[in-house]
């Protein structure tokens, strides 16, 4: 797993910035209750999201291991980030309206004590609204899946229906779902076949799929942007 603390200094301006911070925000907006004034954001990074779901008459909490970047969130949601494992939350039960989990579960190896902890700290009627099958959004059907296809690791901790499932254990019930696309996140074969070679991505292929990647055509031309999925759950 990355060093989100290192990562923070570069973390927007290498994820699509603003433009996909914006286009995750409004899709996590639309899923939530219009009625919700506490909200939790799991995982929250530099803020970037966060802020954006923040509106009048409703108060946005970010919470996140990484310390770099919760100094970076810090600006973002004055007052409103603090460090905390999203498996063992600091809050009573019932304390939120909705929580939000973008880009979090599929870096677990197990994502049921973070459903079981949002479905805690949830208040009756409240909405969980997480991304799921992150891995498929960046399969576009391009060229480049067509090689690196072999070599993606599928990653079940956020596949829809294991986190349909853990999600139904503890009383949630799913309740909508939506779609937004990534911003600058178009890969290139030229820049991935340079990351195979430094070892930071589908290492098992090597050096010979680094040299395939290479060689395909328009190398510097970004493919197409991913599409990620949102899913909704209400709490009974």
């Amino acid at each position: 797993m990355l060093d989100y603390t290192r990562e923070a200094a570069v973390y927007d301006a290498t994820r699509g910035g603003v433009p996909r911070a914006r286009a995750a925000a409004e899709a996590v907006d639309a899923l939530l209750p219009a009625t919700a004034r506490d909200h939790l954001d799991l995982a929250c990074g530099t803020g970037l999201v966060s802020e954006r779901v923040a509106r009048p008459g409703r108060r946005v909490v970010g919470v996140d291991l990484a310390p770099g970047m919760l100094t970076v969130a810090a600006g973002r949601l004055p007052g409103h980030a603090l460090r905390a494992d999203c498996r063992r939350l600091p809050f009573t039960a019932g304390a939120f309206d909705s929580v939000s989990a973008v880009w979090l579960l599929h870096l677990l190896d197990d994502a049921a004590p973070v459903v079981a902890e949002a479905a805690r700290v949830l208040r009756p009627g409240g909405v969980f609204v997480t991304t799921v099958d992150k891995a498929d959004a960046h399969d576009v059907g391009s060229d480049i899946d067509t090689l690196v296809g072999p070599y993606r690791l599928r990653q079940v901790a956020d596949a829809h229906a294991t986190v349909t499932a853990l999600a139904e254990q503890h009383g949630l019930t799913p309740c909508g779902e939506a779609l937004f696309q990534g911003h600058g996140q178009g890969r290139t074969p030229a820049e991935l076949a340079r990351r195979v070679r430094a070892g930071d991505m589908y290492r098992e292929g090597g050096s010979a799929l680094a040299a395939r990647l290479a060689a395909l055509p328009d190398p510097d031309t970004p493919r197409p942007e991913p599409v990620f999925r949102l899913m909704a759950f209400r709490a009974a």
